[in-house]
């Protein structure tokens, strides 16, 4: 653009390109912060598409009744005795290694809610509080089954309005799972799957990714199994810095919920936000959670940290492994900070 073409105003002329100049400037900033939803899943369409085709499959799947009217612990059933002892009869090598991230204690874009760690420094022993707002994009957390609720319904068919009260949840909550989760976990390595160190935010991963990772790795998913998925969300971030998890990230689109009820997979669990966004469903939100927590019983590990366990399983070539996991007996929480363990 020239001066000349304001006429006599030059003035006037620097002081629009500023402007112009600025607005592009703060967009560059915003998008580099922010990616975009990557251009060939824009116009997806897949069923569940919008809010009627949502309510068809949430009322096909559910697993409202299956182990009886008064069950709160869902999927959960599916770990028997004899599944916790064919876990455990996968270590081998017997290494250890977290799914956690070490809780942020700086607010940034995936993280307007950091953990709080306070110090008393007395002259005697050394003690120190916690406090954390750990549901959310950034802490490694579970989801009890009293987290989300359909349609004034919680997992089960108990009411929402008779589940959550102000003393919590007294239907649901965390405490159900208080002795603790031991059994099969599976990795699915979505990223390694594609070639790529870490895939885009606002990638979503169908059956047939997984399926296809299932032939690659040599594993298949059985009842009573936890999955993870890698989208090496963390990775991206040490490389790119933070973004807003929470507006767009790599994750299961929605039509895998019937796979997930098919498989009788019992723990669902990704390194970011679980549900793929923008989550490509007109007019529901977060549909992969609703589907899993009220509607098949499946609890849900969010924000874990995958980066050593995906290394470890790779170095091994092994994507499956004892999980343990003991989640805080909060009775009537709504979840619960975590940190799970991959024995191999």
């Amino acid at each position: 653009m020239k001066l000349q073409c304001l006429g006599t105003r030059p003035v006037l002329a620097a002081v629009v390109l500023a402007v112009v100049w600025l607005a592009t400037a703060a967009r560059g900033e915003q998008a580099a912060q922010t990616p975009a939803v990557p251009a060939q899943f824009a116009a997806l369409a897949r069923t569940p598409r919008n809010a009627a085709e949502f309510d068809t499959m949430f009322q096909q799947i559910k697993n409202w009744g299956r182990w009886g009217p008064d069950d709160q612990i869902g999927a959960a059933n599916l770990i028997t005795d004899a599944k916790r002892k064919q876990a455990a009869s996968l270590v081998k090598a017997g290494i250890s290694v977290s799914l956690s991230h070490d809780y942020l204690t700086e607010k940034a874009l995936d993280n307007p809610s950091p953990f709080e760690h306070t110090m008393n420094r007395g002259t005697g022993v050394a003690l120190d509080t916690y406090r954390v707002s750990y549901h959310g994009a950034v802490h490694s957390h579970m989801d009890a089954l009293c987290h989300y609720p359909y349609q004034g319904k919680m997992y089960n068919g108990f009411s929402r309005a008779e589940t959550i009260t102000e003393a919590g949840c007294v239907k649901l909550g965390i405490e159900h799972l208080k002795n603790g989760i031991a059994t099969r976990g599976v990795l699915l390595d979505i990223a390694r799957l594609k070639g790529v160190p870490y895939l885009e935010p606002g990638t979503p991963v169908f059956i047939e990714d997984i399926e296809a990772w299932e032939k690659k790795a040599g594993v298949k998913v059985a009842p009573g199994d936890a999955i993870f998925l890698y989208t090496g969300r963390f990775a991206r971030r040490e490389k790119v810095g933070a973004w807003e998890v929470q507006r767009i990230a790599a994750g299961y689109h929605a039509s895998v919920a019937p796979w997930i009820k098919a498989r009788g997979v019992s723990f669902v669990g990704s390194d970011a936000v679980t549900d793929v966004r923008p989550n490509l469903v007109d007019g529901v939100q977060d549909p992969f959670h609703t589907l899993l927590l009220p509607g098949l019983g499946v609890a849900i590990f969010d924000s874990l940290d995958l980066e050593a366990v995906a290394q470890t399983a790779a170095r091994l070539n092994r994507w499956e492994f004892f999980l343990v996991v003991s989640p805080l007996a909060v009775a009537t929480g709504t979840g619960s900070p975590v940190n799970p363990m991959a024995i191999f």
